[in-house]
């Protein structure tokens, strides 16, 4: 009688480990939308549309639903000024096509929260990274912060990350070239932090969609400079 009861008990076990392992989180997300007074209506429109779009695309959506090495958790807000920070979608699992969709669908419904506020980056990620409080644990931490122009109101992204819990948290940046000449030299000295960290650049707003899939792509399969090359060469972007 002995036999049968640690056979059962050695069965949930394993299915308790099983379990665990299948609900671990690989990748806790956030992306951070510019929505300062440089941006327009219509290119804010481009950007919101875009997003929607990339996390849709086959090739996101695949890495998403890859889920050998866990799920890939998903928060957005936007940011302008000092206080001008808007939470757009809170921590959602990203286990299924429908919660994608859902995701997606959450931040083509959004009305845009400020516009007539300056570009203050540290104050940005300082809560970016405060939203980590209520993540789920996962393997990686990434923010993933796009803008068209540098830093002009309080401190910037340097004290930011001397002064709020960046520890273990990668930061990557798309650059969105129009106006400011600095703009790609100021996410690449003061906006990426981490051994990983990367920018990609798109060509104005008209481009938004097309270099969000990329890096989303970049970003969910954890891909490195020499592989990702490769890789994203395969892809329609």
């Amino acid at each position: 009688m002995i036999r049968p009861a640690l056979t059962f008990g050695g069965a949930l076990v394993s299915a308790a480990l099983a379990s665990s392992a299948e609900a671990a989180c690989r990748l806790a997300l956030i992306l951070a939308m510019d929505v300062s007074s440089s941006v327009s209506d219509e290119e804010y429109r481009l950007q919101q549309t875009g997003l929607a779009a990339a996390l849709m695309s086959e090739d996101v959506l695949s890495a998403i639903l890859d889920t050998r090495e866990g799920y890939v958790s998903l928060a957005v807000y936007e940011w302008s000024g000092r206080n001008q920070q808007n939470l757009i979608l809170d921590w959602i699992e990203l286990t299924d096509r429908a919660a994608v969709a859902a995701a997606a669908s959450t931040i083509l419904q959004n009305t845009r929260s400020y516009s007539k506020f300056p570009t203050s980056m540290g104050f940005s990620l300082g809560y970016g990274v405060g939203l980590y409080k209520s993540a789920p644990r996962c393997d990686r931490r990434v923010i993933d912060v796009s803008g068209d122009g540098v830093n002009n109101d309080g401190f910037g992204p340097q004290i930011a990350y001397r002064h709020f819990p960046f520890e273990n948290v990668t930061v990557n940046g798309l650059v969105i070239k129009g106006s400011d000449p600095e703009v790609e030299l100021f996410y690449e000295r003061d906006v990426l932090k981490g051994r990983f960290a990367f920018l990609e650049v798109a060509q104005g707003f008209d481009d938004f969609e097309r270099v969000m899939t990329r890096k989303l792509f970049r970003e969910i399969s954890n891909l490195m400079v020499g592989d990702a090359s490769q890789l994203i060469g395969d892809l329609k972007l």
